[in-house]
C-alpha cells in the first residue's frame, strides 16, 4: 500500500517548543496558546483516558473543534492538528470531561509536556499487525466504507475516519485511489464537520448528464450530518472526488427516527430516476428523485424480515440479473455475535422491493465475525458489482492490539447470484484484482501474506495454519453436515476483548471441491471458489503462522508479488 499522505512527510521527525504557557480556568478547564511558524501541533494521547473537547479559536471565533483523548498519565502516541491554514497562532480551548480532581491537579498532567510543534510528522508503519495488501489508514481511526466509486481507470474509496486518535470519534470522510484495487494511496480528510454534525455514511455516484445541475460528470456524495438529530446531506465535487463543496441547502432529508443514516444513492434505468435507500431505525427506507436535491419517499422495507437483534445500518440496493438484491448490515445480530451483513434477494419496480423469500429466513454474505459494512462501488466497470466491507467487529473494533492505527477493509469482492433448493443466494468471490497481486507460480512456503489454493477436498478435509508459539487456526469442511468453520479460539493474541476468541461456521449449500484462503498479517479470508461461502476472521499472532497442516485436500501456496 502507498503509505504517501497528503502534506505529510515521511522523514525525521522533528518538533519544537511551543511559545506560550498554558492557563488552568479549573480543575479541568485549560487554554494554551500556540504561537509557531511550525505547520502541526503534535496532540498527545493516553487511550485509557475520557475524551477532551478542543476547540481551536482564531481571532476570537471558533475556527475548528473535536474530541481528543488528551494525554493525563502516559502518552501512547501522537496525533498531528495541522494549524497551517491559520497562521501558526492559534488558542487552543480545552475541556476535559468529568471531575479531574481525583487524579491529580490538571497542571501537572503529562499532555503539557507533550505537547509540540513539527513540520514534520512521522507516520512510518510500526505496528506488526498492519495488513500488507488491504487497505488501511496510514494513521487513526477507520470504519465504514463510504461513497465508493469507480472513474476513468480509478477506484475512490472514502471511509468514516478519526483524525484525532485510534478510537471512533470525530467522523470525518477520508480519501483513499487505486488503480487495482490493491495499492492504495492516501488522500487525507475531504469532507470534514459542520455545523450540522460529523460526517456519517454514505454513498456517491457519477451525475452522468448533469441532473443535479453541478456539473456534467460531477460526483455527488451523499452522507448523513449527525448533529443533534440525524439529517441528510449532500457535496459535490467537479474534479474527479479529490474536493467537495458542500450544498448549500443541507440538509436534504430529515425525519423524527432517531437511526436515520447512511444514504445510498443509484440511477434505476427502469424508471429513469435516482433511487435512494437509507437505514430508518429498524428498516430501510426508499425515495425517488429526478434532480438529486429533491426527495420523494416511496416505500419502506424490513418490518418482519430477516433478523432484527440490532440497528439496520449502511443499505444497498442491487440490480443482478433479472432480481435485485437488498444489502442490510446489522449491529448487533450476527450469527457469532455482534456485527455482520445480511441480505435479501427480490424484485424493485423503482417504488417497492418485494423480497421473495419467507420472512423468517435469513441470509449472511460472510460467516465470519468480522465483515460488516458492506457496500458497492458505483459505476463499476464492466456491469460489475464490486464491494468491499469493513475488516472489523463493533464487539472489540476500538480494542483490538494496535494503536498507530485501527481497522482494515477487507478483500474486494464481486457478487452474483446462484439458486440452491428452491432459493438464490448471493455468490461471493475475491475480485479478480486480488489474484493478480499473487505470484503466478506457487512457492510452497507459508508467509504473512500468502494465497492458498485448495483443491481436490475431501469429506472432514482440514487445513490447520501454525507457529511455533503454540497459536493456531483450524479450517475444517464436514461435508456430512454440509458446513465449512475456522476456529481461532488459539490463534494468538486474544485476551484484549472477551468476545473476540470464537469458532465460525457456514452452511455450504451443497458440496464444495475447491477454496481460496487468503492470509495477511491480521486476517484470514476463505472463499469457495463457486462463491458459496465467504468468511472472515481476524486474527492476531505473536509470530506469523509459518506451517501448515492439511488433511484431506491439496493445498499450493503463492506468495504476495514485491509490493515496492
Amino acid at each position: 500500500m502507498n503509505r504517501k499522505i497528503n502534506l505529510l512527510a515521511f522523514c525525521l521527525f522533528i518538533t519544537t517548543t511551543l511559545m506560550h504557557a498554558q492557563s488552568f480556568l479549573s480543575s479541568n478547564h485549560a487554554i494554551k496558546r500556540v504561537k509557531t511558524t511550525d505547520k502541526y501541533v503534535l496532540l498527545p494521547v493516553e487511550e485509557e483516558e475520557g475524551y477532551a473537547h478542543i476547540r481551536v479559536i482564531k481571532d476570537n471565533q471558533v475556527v475548528k473543534e473535536f474530541n481528543c483523548k488528551l494525554a493525563i498519565n502516559k502518552t501512547d502516541y501522537s496525533v498531528p492538528l495541522d494549524i497551517s491554514e491559520y497562521g501558526g497562532d492559534v488558542l487552543l480551548d480545552i475541556q476535559f470531561s468529568g471531575d479531574k480532581r481525583s487524579i491529580g491537579l490538571i497542571n501537572n498532567f503529562v499532555c503539557w509536556k507533550d505537547i509540540k510543534a513539527t513540520n514534520m510528522f512521522d507516520s512510518k508503519n510500526r505496528e506488526k499487525f498492519r495488513s500488507i495488501y488491504h487497505h488501511t489508514p496510514v494513521y487513526g481511526w477507520m470504519n465504514d466504507p463510504n461513497g465508493m466509486f469507480y472513474k476513468d481507470g480509478v477506484w475512490h474509496l472514502y471511509y468514516q475516519y478519526n483524525p484525532y486518535g485510534s478510537q471512533w470519534e470525530n467522523m470525518t470522510w477520508a480519501h483513499s485511489t487505486s488503480t487495482d484495487l490493491i495499492h492504495w494511496k492516501n488522500h487525507g480528510e475531504v469532507i470534514q464537520p459542520d455545523a450540522l454534525g460529523t460526517i456519517f455514511s454514505g454513498s456517491s455516484v457519477v451525475d452522468k448528464e448533469n441532473t443535479a445541475g453541478f456539473g456534467k460528470d460531477a460526483v455527488v456524495a451523499f452522507y448523513t450530518s449527525a448533529g443533534a438529530a440525524q439529517t441528510q446531506s449532500i457535496a459535490y465535487s467537479t474534479d474527479n472526488g479529490e474536493t467537495f463543496k458542500k450544498y448549500v441547502n443541507n440538509p436534504i432529508l430529515t425525519s423524527d427516527v432517531p437511526d436515520f443514516r447512511d444514504p445510498n444513492v443509484f440511477w434505476n434505468e427502469e424508471v429513469r430516476q435516482w433511487n435512494l435507500i437509507l437505514a430508518a431505525g429498524q428498516q430501510m427506507n426508499i425515495y425517488s428523485s429526478k434532480n438529486l436535491k429533491d426527495w420523494k419517499y416511496e416505500s419502506s422495507f424490513g418490518e418482519g424480515y430477516g433478523n432484527h437483534g440490532g440497528v439496520w445500518e449502511c443499505p444497498d440496493l442491487l440490480k443482478m440479473g433479472d432480481k435485485w438484491v437488498l444489502i442490510c448490515n446489522i449491529n448487533p445480530g450476527g450469527p457469532f455475535g455482534g456485527s455482520a451483513t445480511q441480505y435479501f434477494v427480490g424484485s424493485f419496480d423503482g417504488h417497492k422491493f418485494t423480497c421473495e423469500s419467507k420472512p423468517e429466513v435469513t441470509k449472511w454474505m460472510d460467516y465470519g465475525k468480522d465483515h460488516y459494512a458492506t457496500v458497492s462501488f458505483s459505476n463499476a466497470p464492466d456491469g460489475r458489482i464490486v464491494v468491499l466491507p469493513w475488516m472489523s467487529n463493533w464487539q472489540y473494533a476500538n480494542q483490538v492490539p494496535t494503536q498507530q492505527f485501527r481497522s482494515a477493509n477487507g478483500l474486494p469482492r464481486d457478487l452474483g447470484l446462484y439458486s440452491y433448493n428452491g432459493e438464490d443466494y448471493v455468490s461471493v468471490k475475491p475480485s479478480p484484482e486480488v489474484f493478480a497481486a499473487f505470484e503466478k507460480k506457487p512457492s510452497g512456503r507459508l508467509q504473512p501474506a500468502a494465497y492458498i489454493e485448495v483443491t481436490n477436498i475431501k469429506s472432514n478435509a482440514s487445513i490447520v495454519l501454525s507457529n511455533d508459539k503454540g497459536e493456531r487456526v483450524t479450517m475444517v469442511y464436514d461435508g456430512k453436515n454440509a458446513t465449512f468453520s475456522m476456529d481461532r479460539t488459539e490463534s494468538g493474541v486474544t485476551d484484549f476483548h472477551s468476545d473476540f476468541k470464537a469458532k465460525t461456521v457456514a452452511p455450504t449449500n451443497g458440496v464444495i471441491k475447491s477454496m481460496q484462503i487468503f492470509i495477511d498479517r491480521c486476517s484470514i479470508e476463505a472463499f469457495d471458489t463457486e462463491g458459496k461461502v465467504a468468511m472472515t476472521n481476524l486474527v492476531f499472532p505473536s509470530k506469523p503462522y509459518d506451517k501448515i497442516i492439511v488433511k484431506g485436500c491439496k493445498v499450493k501456496i503463492y506468495e504476495l508479488k514485491d509490493q515496492k
